[in-house]
């Protein structure tokens, strides 16, 4: 009622204004627009190209002549009268829209030539697809992962990893994507709370994408030219965290490529692929490869070496130097850090990780090949080279042990102060990583002046 009454004043007033102005015959009416609103007006808002109208007067037989000759009064004198409506529409026509400007043409299901979907209420297709990919059984079964992110999803689409299904939130957060390789893929908008829903993060970029398993040997890596003939093996490595970091320390470090043992976590799990950052489309990686497989993908000749993580805890009395220096010969799996007693089994399970330790006790007198021990610093990385890195909870396995033997590879000690348990696997693979790579660079630039000496001597 208020708001009533106040409407009701204002237009008196205006009626107010318009009586006194008139001149000449002639009554010039500003028109006013109110904005009504349910509880209280706040202002008035006029249109920047608002136009003043002229109201005439009743016509009379005595001022028809002067009513033809007589200027006409507006409130602008030089611009012309017209409509608004009119003078809209003139405007619409010259100044082209924002979207027409874009380099990304927008339509109602349409962005830069690729047609995408809207989810309606009650499509599970999010939900059903999501729930089922974080399975390994599935990932294995119906060869499909599942990345969120948009540098992981455009790193994926770099190396040529094919895109079925892309669910995201805003036209914008499409566009971040190169949508020429996404004419193949179902593009589906849902709305922000369900990927929140869904979504492993801690703040999603709303966008998830459901692309095909890679085949390693199919993607495109980058070719930086820094690489280095240096190979990881994972053996029995559980953690995702962990095998993550391994991962992006190896891709850091330039490795060749990655090979996983089958008691390896899923390379394709979500844990790990945040943690690796990408590092799975910039090398080739190899999971749940046999140990005759791994043979095969490794070069020839190679050398595996193994690391070793608690040598000086057997000998805890004496100096640090004094242990890495002296000859080592064990003869059974026991006198090893990382090395697990427990032979690998073909037939086993990757989501079972608890087993029995009385297991343990039947294989402590199998006898492993001798192996040398070296501090991480000294000279390994002599030759083309592999390097095996265990978990922290199973240790390696007898295979790794027994290949490295084969290769006359060694122990690879990193020492640290008494009274620690050891360092954690990634950190240790990555100390020995960057250090195997300093050792191969420094190799082939050796190598590099030989052959250009021989080549100035001819």
């Amino acid at each position: 009622m208020a708001a009533y009454i106040r409407s009701m004043v204002y237009l008196l007033s205006l009626e107010r204004n318009a009586l006194l102005s008139r001149r000449s015959s002639y009554t010039v009416e500003t028109k006013r627009y109110v904005r009504g609103l349910r509880r209280k007006p706040v202002r008035v808002l006029f249109p920047d190209d608002r136009t003043d109208t002229i109201i005439q007067p009743h016509q009379t037989v005595g001022h028809s002549i002067k009513r033809d000759n007589a200027p006409k009064v507006t409130s602008r004198a030089e611009a012309p009268v017209e409509s608004i409506f009119t003078k809209s529409r003139r405007t619409d026509n010259k100044v082209p829209s924002t979207l027409q400007q874009a380099d990304v043409t927008i339509t109602k299901d349409q962005v830069g030539g690729v047609r995408f979907e809207r989810a309606f209420p009650g499509d599970k297709r999010l939900s059903r697809v999501v729930s089922v990919a974080r399975s390994r059984t599935f990932r294995e079964h119906q060869g499909k992962i599942l990345l969120e992110g948009r540098r992981l999803i455009c790193d994926a689409l770099e190396a040529g990893a094919n895109p079925q299904m892309v669910f995201f939130s805003t036209v914008d957060r499409l566009c971040e994507l190169p949508l020429d390789k996404l004419k193949r893929a179902t593009l589906v908008k849902v709305k922000f709370e369900d990927i929140k829903i869904w979504s492993d993060l801690v703040a999603p970029q709303g966008v998830i994408a459901i692309f095909s398993r890679p085949d390693p040997s199919r993607l495109k890596f980058p070719q930086t030219g820094q690489s280095v003939p240096l190979s990881l093996i994972c053996d029995n490595i559980r953690d995702p965290g962990n095998l993550g970091t391994i991962l992006r320390c190896a891709a850091a470090a330039g490795c060749q490529d990655v090979l996983l043992t089958k008691g390896c976590v899923d390379a394709w799990e979500p844990k790990v692929l945040r943690a690796a950052m990408g590092a799975h489309f910039r090398l080739p990686i190899y999971p749940s490869s046999g140990w005759d497989d791994i043979e095969k993908h490794l070069p020839t000749p190679v050398t595996v070496h193994v690391a070793d993580n608690c040598y000086g805890s057997e000998r805890a009395g004496e100096p640090t130097d004094t242990q890495a220096n002296m000859p080592n010969k064990p003869s059974k799996a026991g006198d090893y850090g990382w090395v697990s007693t427990r032979p690998t089994q073909r037939n086993m399970r990757y989501e079972e990780y608890d087993t029995d330790s009385d297991s343990d006790s039947e294989d402590v007198g199998l006898s492993l090949p001798r192996m040398d021990t070296k501090l991480y610093h000294e000279n390994w990385a002599q030759s083309p080279t592999a390097l095996v890195i265990g978990g922290e909870t199973h240790g390696l396995s007898l295979e790794a042990v027994q290949l490295a033997g084969k290769t006359a590879g060694q122990r690879l000690f990193i020492p640290i102060v008494p009274e620690v348990d050891s360092l954690n696997s990634a950190m240790a693979a990555s100390i020995l990583l960057f250090e195997g790579r300093k050792q191969l660079l420094k190799l082939m630039e050796m190598s590099g002046r030989k052959e250009q000496c021989k080549v100035e001597r001819q």
